[in-house]
């Protein structure tokens, strides 16, 4: 009984904090079905490293000296050394994207790009308050929508605010639902949302499929040397998927891969949310600034698509623009909701996986582009 006493008076209320969070996250999972592989991992592991003296985590011991944790070791093999589950993670979201629709419309990688605005806005606007630029860098990247680039890129940054910013990331990700319709109805009327759109793709040639991802690497890493291993991965994962000789290897990948990278770098982010550097102002900050990331990020995907109509002849909706993040396929289904909503002959849908799947490249190359920029300013 003194040891359960002892363990209570060693409670601080910041570590009671992290266990309402982490309840939240675990509510959030089981009970909204919100990214439950990745949320509840996370709110567990939350409550896991925030119970004083937890053998999860790094400590030392009287009479035995520093003993390892398991979680804190994790995140040491698993993310500090190299990066390595975001990085194995996108073999997998590769081998799970069809980039047809994309091949199909190619201007729609033009969403992708515009859908990245709000990365940049964020940057500026986290410097303005006073964070150094890796920090603030790594903060806009959560306007991506894409979790393991906002990870990975602020682990390469070094900043020091990778815990708030990966619960950010997959928080807002998992709330694309109710983000997103907000963010454009807020710019959009319901006679754009219901612009009707006629879809005549063509069948893609299996060689042009092949070529993709492999054209797509060479670029990005001439482009952006910086980008090669997300976006290497990323289309690694995909000439697996297309390829044709692999289909056992790519199944595996898109489903026992994500799932266990998936698990596992859940609950080895949550190293990075210990109490007496997660409950501060600056993490109120973040999850502001990343809000902020994703309204601005949906907005200017639609501006952009707003901009086109202007010149063009065929009208395109606006809200395709919305699905140039990288939340994928959340944000197309998204589209296509509120497309039938406004008009229920309107299917917007393989426009909208067009954009999404744009919008996946695009946050990787936009990650490369500032892990390439930053030090160069610094």
């Amino acid at each position: 009984m003194e040891f359960l006493v002892n363990g209570i008076m060693a409670l601080t209320w910041q570590q009671v904090v992290m266990f309402i969070i982490g309840g939240v996250l675990i509510f959030l999972a089981i009970s909204k079905k919100l990214e439950p592989a990745l949320l509840l991992p996370m709110g567990f592991g939350a409550i896991l490293v925030n119970i004083p003296l937890s053998g999860a985590v790094d400590q030392v011991m009287a009479g035995i000296g520093n003993v390892n944790g398991i979680v804190d070791w994790l995140f040491s093999v698993g993310i500090e050394a190299s990066e390595m589950m975001p990085l194995l993670l996108f073999i997998g979201i590769g081998a799970m994207i069809d980039f047809g629709p994309l091949l199909k419309n190619p201007k729609l990688l033009f969403f992708g790009a515009a859908a990245q605005f709000g990365i940049f806005a964020t940057i500026t606007a986290a410097a303005a308050l006073g964070f150094s630029l890796p920090d603030a860098a790594s903060i806009g990247i959560i306007g991506a929508a894409d979790g393991p680039t906002s990870i990975l890129v602020s682990q390469v940054l070094g900043s020091g605010f990778v815990g708030p910013i990966a619960v950010a990331a997959y928080s807002y990700m998992a709330l694309v639902p109710i983000i997103q319709p907000m963010a454009i109805k807020l710019v959009t009327t319901k006679k754009e949302r219901a612009i009707k759109m006629e879809y005549h793709g063509e069948d893609i040639p299996k060689i042009a499929k092949i070529l993709f991802p492999v054209v797509v690497t060479m670029v990005a890493g001439l482009v952006a040397p910086a980008s090669i291993a997300l976006v290497g991965f990323l289309m690694f994962g995909n000439l697996l998927r297309e390829c044709g000789v692999l289909d056992s290897l790519s199944d595996t990948a898109s489903k026992v891969l994500v799932n266990l990278i998936t698990l596992l770098l859940g609950i080895t982010i949550a190293s990075t949310m210990k109490a007496e550097n997660f409950v501060n102002l600056q993490t109120l900050m973040i999850m502001g600034l990343g809000l902020v990331a994703f309204f601005f990020d949906t907005i200017a995907g639609v501006m952009f698509a707003k901009l086109i109509n202007v010149f063009s002849k065929n009208k395109m909706n606006p809200m395709i623009g919305a699905a140039g993040i990288s939340a994928f396929p959340m944000s197309a289904r998204v589209v296509q909701k509120m497309g039938l909503e406004a008009n229920n002959q309107n299917h917007l849908l393989m426009f909208a996986v067009g954009a999404n799947v744009s919008g996946q490249i695009a946050s990787v190359v936009a990650g490369g582009v500032i892990l390439g920029l930053v030090p160069i300013m610094m």
